[in-house]
């Protein structure tokens, strides 16, 4: 970056020692920081003709004024300024409230433009700003600089202005000239110059454009360096799996695989031969089979003589998963269990089991992650809904035995946009078809709360056999929220309910032996209903549930009703999923509209994201979403993919090392700390 760039603000015209002060508290300390400090909207003074304006827009007019405007006062120094302004051939209201004063400087005849919230209907213009005089004195299309107390409007413009004009030459492209050309940018100072003080839409458009492929592709190009840091700062780890052993495994199953369960299998097999550690993320929707690719996956490492591991969230949720390895697997391996309640001498045992390589897979909780678990060649892990563990907890077992590879599962559907930038520094491979012969859960919107017709299809479910999850969203009555807690509703459903059925009662006040013990009981089908909070969202296999039942749904994200109805349709009876809501907005009412059309949950978490936004989708705290100044990852994601490609065929090529056009690029992204002396010099 050019020296003059790194210079104080205060070198800049007009700004003396308090409005430093007052702009450091922005965040501007020097003048990049000022050059940089893009708008984040733009007030339009453009005048269009009438026809041409839409129905609550922000237009600004201009016109005559017809006759002399009209004062109405009401309450306490409150009014109404009323006139009528000849624009072309129309006769248009323009109303003002609380500026009286505006009577006095205007008169019959005289030339106003007016800038408010047009209405169409009425041939109206609710103003909130006028000025006496054409339009043509103002600059069409203005900047809008978020702001603190300490500094004006018109003092940031004004010292924005002098930077451009005595720095603006000083600033560097950075992108190499093929690629501005490809994609019709403007070069940088222009844009630069665009953003500040736009001369048309267009021009505005365009630099905008220039700057959200800039900022992803820089972004992409640290996210893709700093992979390719971790991947070849592992030492060795290629699994030369038997081929053999895996084929005649995989011909053992009883169903064959989808053809996006073979595409992920593949590009997690290619992964176990490279000499690289493998940090793939694994997303596949509830029921897409993750599972069988999984123990592929292991099994081909278990082939070439190392342990293995799968650590998963909950105990019930590790048992499940052990009792179905088994199956898989019959007398092929040996499956240990480890979790938080195996104690004594049996812990002791499975330590020793382990310890002496006389076992093959440990499938257990985050007790696999304690210092007393010593692995014997550990080359494989799998964590499963990874979103659970914590950061540290990931990497502890990730530390374990011999630079194992990993594979992250989820069954949190990520649009594609979000997987590729969240997960930047992983591989990722999508599971997006469903084995054949899969039911899919019927979905059904009701109004309101637990109807008799509900009530009724629940019994009828219960009488032939089946179980039901009633799923609310707070615990305890809350004063602002008018919800339905869980505790009140299993009262009311234990006494509606005839003595023989059960109702059982989870949610995140109780221990974590409380939660294991109920969800054995409706495993067991010893509860036939069981009312719960979200807790009850990820993992348990309960083929015999047939009903999901969520009140008050309009309180929940598009992929957490998804999560939540995917704890049913699990058998091979057909399921059903009841949303009870009474949304007041139109984004509950397109929420419940989208669940009941489709089961697909890529498709809803792309709905969700233009609905929700990327922040809520992760929660902002733990999201580590980057901020992008004038990107959106969600409206530009056509620009963030493209400039993922670009960032691939830059580090595949080593184009930041060898060609000079890239000397600008590199050396921005060496700035950052991440970064700096560790890939490129």
């Amino acid at each position: 970056m050019n020296s003059r760039l790194n210079l104080s603000i205060s070198e800049v015209k007009g700004i003396g020692e308090k409005l430093q002060a007052h702009l450091n508290e922005l965040g501007l300390f020097d003048i990049h920081d000022l050059l940089f400090y893009f708008p984040y909207r733009y007030d339009s003074y453009e005048i269009k003709p009438l026809t041409e304006l839409q129905h609550e827009e922000k237009a600004t007019i201009e016109g005559q004024l017809t006759s002399e405007p009209v004062v109405q006062f009401y309450g306490k120094k409150k009014s109404r300024l009323t006139m009528t302004l000849q624009v072309d051939q129309f006769a248009v209201k323009a109303v003002m409230f609380n500026r009286s004063f505006a009577k006095k400087q205007l008169s019959a005849g005289d030339t106003v433009t007016v800038t408010g919230k047009w209405d169409q209907h009425r041939m109206q213009i609710t103003v909130s700003q006028y000025k006496k005089g054409s339009a043509q004195s103002q600059e069409p299309i203005q900047p809008v600089y978020t702001l603190k107390e300490s500094v004006t409007l018109v003092t940031l413009r004004k010292v924005i202005k002098a930077a451009l004009e005595d720095y603006l030459e000083d600033v560097e492209e950075i992108l190499p000239e093929d690629t501005i050309i490809r994609y019709k940018l403007p070069k940088r100072q222009q844009a630069i110059e665009q953003m500040h003080y736009p001369q048309s839409r267009v021009l505005l458009k365009h630099a905008k454009r220039r700057f959200i492929y800039e900022e992803f592709l820089v972004f992409q190009l640290k996210m893709q360096l700093l992979r390719k840091l971790q991947r070849e700062s592992t030492t060795g780890n290629a699994q030369n799996y038997d081929n053999e052993r895996l084929t005649e495994f995989v011909q053992s199953l009883p169903f064959e695989l989808t053809g996006a369960q073979k595409r992920a299998l593949s590009e997690i097999l290619q992964d176990m031969k490279n000499p690289y550690r493998m940090n793939r993320l694994l997303q596949g929707d509830v029921g897409s089979g993750k599972t069988a690719v999984a123990a592929i996956a292991l099994y081909a490492s278990i082939t070439t003589g190392r342990q293995t591991a799968l650590m998963v969230p909950t105990e019930i949720l590790a048992e499940q998963h052990a009792a179905s390895l088994q199956e898989m697997f019959g007398d092929r391996l040996r499956i240990a269990l480890l979790t938080g309640s195996v104690k004594g001498k049996r812990r002791r045992q499975i330590l020793s089991e382990i310890k002496e390589h006389h076992v093959d897979l440990i499938v257990g909780t985050h007790a696999l992650i304690q210092e007393e678990v010593d692995f014997n060649r550990l080359g494989f892990v799998i964590v499963d809904e990874q979103h659970r563990f914590g950061v540290n907890q990931r990497r502890t077992l990730r530390d374990k035995g011999l630079h194992p590879d990993v594979l992250f599962m989820t069954a949190t559907p990520i649009p594609r946009t979000l997987a590729i930038t969240a997960f930047g520094d992983m591989d990722v491979s999508v599971i997006d078809e469903m084995p054949a012969g899969r039911k899919p859960v019927e979905t059904y919107w009701v109004k309101g709360q637990l109807t008799d017709k509900v009530l009724a299809f629940i019994q009828k479910q219960i009488k032939s056999g089946q179980q039901a999850y009633v799923i609310c969203p707070l615990i305890e009555e809350s004063d602002q929220l008018d919800i339905q807690n869980a505790i009140d509703l299993y009262d009311q459903l234990s006494n509606i309910f005839e003595p023989g059925v059960h109702v059982g009662l989870m949610h995140g006040r109780l221990s974590n032996d409380e939660k294991e013990e109920v969800m054995h009981s409706f495993a067991a089908n010893e509860v036939q209903i069981l009312v719960s909070t979200t807790v009850v969202e990820v993992g348990v296999n309960v083929p015999n549930a047939t009903v999901m039942v969520i009140h008050d749904a309009e309180r929940f994200g598009l992929s957490q009703l998804h999560q939540l109805r995917g704890r049913v349709g699990r058998g091979n009876v057909q399921s059903y999923c009841i949303l009870l809501a009474d949304p007041k907005g139109d984004v509950g009412k397109e929420r419940m509209r989208i669940m009941t059309e489709t089961t697909d949950g890529f498709e809803l978490s792309e709905q969700d994201l233009k609905l929700r936004g990327p922040g809520d989708f992760f929660g902002r705290k733990q999201s580590g979403m980057p901020e992008f100044k004038v990107g959106d990852m969600v409206h530009d994601y056509r620009a963030l993919e493209t400039a993922r490609q670009d960032a691939a065929q830059i580090i595949s090529g080593n184009l930041l090392e060898k060609n000079h056009e890239y000397r600008a690029l590199k050396q921005m992204i060496e700035k950052d700390p991440h970064i700096s002396g560790k890939v490129l010099d």
